[in-house]
This record gives C-alpha cells, sequence and structure tokens, in this order.
C-alpha cells in the first residue's frame, strides 16, 4: 500500500485494464445513477411546477435556483473538499438527496406541494452538487493508474451522455404516468449510489502534525485561486474549457431555434437534439485513442476547428437530419478535447489542491454555459439566425486561430501518462501529492 503525507492510500490495480479496476467502476456506476438521476428531475422539475402553478416564472425560479447553489457553492465547496474527507462527502451528500427528495415525493403524492418545496429541493440538490462532483473528480487520481487517467477521464464524459440520455429519455414517460415517478426515481438512483460509494477504497486526508496550525478557510480558498492563475499552462487550457462551454451553448441553442424558425418539423429537431447526445457519446468512447494519436495540443485545437468549419455549414442545410449530423459532429470532438486539459490538470494539481481546482473550473464552466444561451439568444433577436450562426462560426474561428498560435498551448503536447506531471511553477506552497 502506497503512502503520501502520511496517508494509506488504496492500491492502483496497475496493470489491470480499467474495466476490472473495482474502485473506478464502483465510482463510474455510482456517478452514473445521479447523473441520469439529475437530468430527470432536471427535466421533470418546470413541468410540475407548471402542473401545481401554472406559471412558466416560477418554472424558471426553480431551474435557476438549482443552477445559482451549484455557482455559489463551487468555490468555497472545493476549498471544503481539500480539508475534508471526499468519500464521507461523497456519501452525506447521497443521503441529504435522497432526504430531500423523499419529501417532495410524500407531498406530491399527498397532493400538498407548494413552490417553496420544490425551491428548497432544487436549493439542496444543487448544493450538493457542488460538493459531490468536484469530490468525485479529485478522487479519480487515487483510483486509476496514472498512465490509464486519461481512459478514465474519457469514460466519464460517456458516462455524462449516457447519464443524460437516460434522465432526459425516462423522465417525460415517467412524469406522464404520474407526476411524483421522476423524483422517485431519483431517489432511489441516489440509494444504489450510497450503498456503491460505501465500497469504494480512497484515502483519509492528512491529519495536521502535532502544533502544526491549519490556514484559515479563505487563505485556502485563495491560495486555490492563485495555483490556478499562476500555473500558466492551466489557466490556458481553463480558458479553453471555459470559450469551449460558451462556443457550444451559443451555435447548439442558434442552430435549434434556426430550425424551427425555418419550419423544421419539430420530430426532426427532437432527432437533431438526440444526434447532439449521441455525438457526443461516440466521441467520449473514442477519445482515448484520439488523445493518444493526437496528443494534447491538438486535441484542443480540433474541437474549435469542426465547430469553426460546420457551424457556416448549417447555412446551407434546411434537413433536420443533416443538421443532427452537423451538431453530432461538433460534439464528437469535445470529449478529446476535455480529456486531454482534465488529464493535465489532474496529473499536474497536487492532491491537497484538487478540491479547489474542481470547484473554480466548475464556477467559471457553470458561467460560461449559462451565458452561451442568453448570448446566442440576444444575438438572434438583434440579428437574425442567420447571422447569429456567422457571428457564432466566427467567434469560434477567431478563438481557433488564437488556440492555434498560444506559446503557452505549443507546450502541451505530450500525453501526462507517458511524460508525466508537469513541474509546479515557482513559488508554489509545498505540500504536494
Amino acid at each position: 500500500m502506497a503512502t503520501t503525507q502520511g496517508k494509506t492510500l488504496p492500491p492502483k490495480q496497475t496493470g489491470r485494464p480499467l474495466w476490472r479496476n473495482r474502485d473506478y467502476n464502483l465510482l463510474w456506476l455510482s456517478r452514473t445513477f445521479t447523473e441520469a438521476g439529475f437530468n430527470a428531475t432536471l427535466m421533470a422539475f418546470p413541468l410540475l411546477v407548471l402542473a401545481v402553478t401554472g406559471s412558466p416564472a416560477q418554472a424558471g425560479l426553480v431551474a435557476a435556483v438549482n443552477a445559482t447553489a451549484q455557482l455559489v457553492a463551487g468555490v468555497p465547496a472545493g476549498t471544503l473538499l481539500d480539508r475534508w474527507n471526499r468519500k464521507v462527502v461523497m456519501v452525506s451528500c447521497e443521503v441529504a438527496r435522497v432526504t430531500v427528495l423523499t419529501l417532495l415525493v410524500w407531498t406530491i403524492w399527498q397532493d400538498t406541494v407548494r413552490i417553496w418545496h420544490m425551491v428548497v429541493t432544487a436549493a439542496v440538490l444543487g448544493l450538493c452538487a457542488s460538493l459531490y462532483d468536484p469530490a468525485e473528480e479529485a478522487s479519480l487520481p487515487h483510483v486509476v493508474p496514472e498512465e490509464q487517467l486519461a481512459t478514465a477521464v474519457s469514460m466519464n464524459h460517456a458516462r455524462s451522455n449516457i447519464g443524460q440520455l437516460l434522465g432526459t429519455g425516462v423522465s417525460g414517460v415517467l412524469f406522464g404516468i404520474k407526476h411524483l415517478l421522476p423524483f422517485a426515481a431519483n431517489a432511489v438512483a441516489h440509494v444504489v449510489s450510497f450503498f456503491l460509494l460505501l465500497f469504494i477504497r480512497l484515502p483519509k486526508p492528512p491529519r495536521p502534525e502535532p502544533g502544526e496550525s491549519r490556514p484559515g478557510f479563505w487563505k485556502e480558498t485563495a491560495e486555490g485561486l492563485r495555483w490556478v492563475w499562476g500555473h500558466r499552462l492551466i489557466r490556458v487550457t481553463a480558458c479553453c474549457a471555459v470559450a469551449l462551454n460558451f462556443l457550444f451553448q451559443v451555435v447548439y441553442l442558434v442552430i435549434i431555434m434556426a430550425a424551427q424558425q425555418d419550419d423544421v418539423p419539430s420530430g426532426q429537431i427532437g432527432v437533431m437534439a438526440a444526434m447532439f447526445g449521441v455525438g457526443g457519446l461516440l466521441g467520449a468512447l473514442a477519445a482515448p485513442r484520439l488523445y493518444r494519436r493526437l496528443g494534447q495540443r491538438h486535441s484542443v485545437l480540433m474541437v474549435f476547428w469542426a465547430m469553426a468549419v460546420l457551424a457556416p455549414v448549417s447555412l446551407t442545410v434546411t434537413n433536420g437530419l443533416l443538421l443532427g449530423l452537423l451538431l453530432a459532429g461538433m460534439a464528437f470532438f469535445a470529449p478529446t478535447a476535455n480529456t486531454a486539459v482534465s488529464t493535465y490538470q489532474l496529473l499536474t494539481t497536487p492532491d491537497r489542491l484538487r478540491g479547489r481546482l474542481s470547484g473554480i473550473i466548475g464556477l467559471v464552466s457553470g458561467v460560461s454555459a449559462a451565458l452561451g444561451p442568453l448570448a446566442g439568444g440576444l444575438t438572434m433577436e438583434w440579428a437574425g439566425p442567420r447571422w447569429a450562426i456567422v457571428a457564432a462560426a466566427a467567434g469560434t474561428a477567431v478563438i481557433a486561430v488564437v488556440a492555434t498560435l498560444s506559446p503557452t498551448l505549443r507546450g502541451f503536447t505530450p500525453p501526462q501518462g507517458e511524460a508525466g506531471p508537469a513541474p509546479e511553477p515557482a513559488g508554489t506552497p509545498p505540500g504536494g501529492r
């Protein structure tokens, strides 16, 4: 058993294929259940609010509360995760989610559900996500050998797509049968996740040496911010991830809404959205091979250039199936880019800072993902759908050129599993993993 900073670490099962890695498979399955349940609830919440109140504004309020709770708690949650036992945090989050969902199901069953019940439930689910998700991400290097980390990251992207397809696919059907069923299914998913987490072996956080005082909470938060900002390659790759999330949201929304305005049948628009998800899933499955073949830098550049080329093509297409293929093509390369960025960040960041890294990246990515649809909608309203697509494609091309010419990204070439973690920048406080 290996040790780090006085901690006993579980074996990483080096040399075994990933599908035989017990701890990784338990972690993967646990998050898959939570992803599917989250997406089922996310889709059912507006339907429930409309059924109870008839108010679209209140439906938007519940969704906004969930997203706001995740964003506001993101960075502080990362600091707490670097102090607390990550396995205990994940297990506790599952207990909290099961509790609030069970209470919500009970109020729906009794026909006493009110808007404040849904707001509280959405807030708790958002807070739990802000703790659970970075805890799971920061735990990954402890259960996967370094040379398999890129494959594990790409399989995690596949898991997100699977969870989205499963959750959104069954939510509407279950809600149509009985309003409480999507929320009950989510509660069951978290119960299963809870029991899977109990059997995962993760290290406990290091205990302070006798007489050693720990920095205050806000000092540790500031240390995490300084780490991300002070490490040039992490800062640049984080900006790439933020730009990617923002542009994907803009391009996706604009193409979907433009298709609707061009009188593309609603059935074909639904197929377009499904093809986008399938493209992401297939891309996640292909990501390990593409990542090894392209290397880190070209994995990032590929997705920007694919979007810059494919987005203008949508101006010449009015068939929903062909538009779906274009969306699938854009989504296909995104997991490879995310694999390159996430793998580098996980291997480079000391374990004691990984929670803060995940919290910071989650915050900026969440803000960019929220602003993307707003920017796309405003551009469409001001300039029309075709000029909105032109603007999105032009913005993507500019960022692709900047990324291609970036001297920092030129050093983002060898896969970390082969070259080893990058050194910490000068001035980094001691205490790496």
